[in-house]
């Protein structure tokens, strides 16, 4: 998928994973005004990606718990382009496999941990939105952004509950 960029130079995609079939009014207030948004698994229903179709095209992978006929034709990996970045999108950081730099990559996005975290290793930028559904242990309740503008890739978190 290429998006289709808007006049200014900036495209900004929500990042959320492992919604676990909930679909916060926090969540959809965070990513509103996104030009795209990644889900990157962990999903448990198809009306999770229906709520976030109503504010952006969604880009979505399967996830360990994604099971039946809906989730059956999910990819387990995906890939997008925003303007001169090439996104892969995986629900577990064990499945990326080779690098990512040497296969064009820019941008990784998962999920699985629950753990929002934001990393760069050899020019890849690696980013967990974290968990937008049910409180684990301790673990914040959040979802991402990821800013593109030309070449360069930028992402943040936030805590979506107290």
């Amino acid at each position: 998928m290429t998006l289709r960029n808007r006049p200014t130079t900036r495209t900004r995609i929500g990042l959320i994973s492992d919604t676990h079939n909930l679909v916060r009014p926090e969540a959809l207030h965070y990513l509103a005004g996104c030009d795209a948004i990644i889900h990157a698994g962990d999903i448990c229903n198809e009306a999770v990606l229906a709520a976030l179709t109503q504010i952006a095209p969604v880009t979505a992978v399967r996830g360990n718990n994604d099971t039946g006929d809906w989730a059956a034709s999910l990819p387990t990996h995906a890939t997008l382009t925003a303007q001169q970045v090439a996104i892969l999108v995986v629900h577990d950081i064990a499945d990326v496999g080779a690098d990512p730099r040497s296969q064009g990559f820019g941008v990784v996005v998962t999920g699985h941990s629950h753990k929002p975290s934001i990393s760069e290793r050899d020019g890849v930028l690696f980013v967990n939105p974290g968990s937008a559904g049910p409180r684990r242990f301790k673990l914040p309740v959040s979802a991402g952004i990821l800013i593109v503008e030309g070449a360069s890739a930028g992402a943040s978190f936030e805590s979506l509950l107290p």
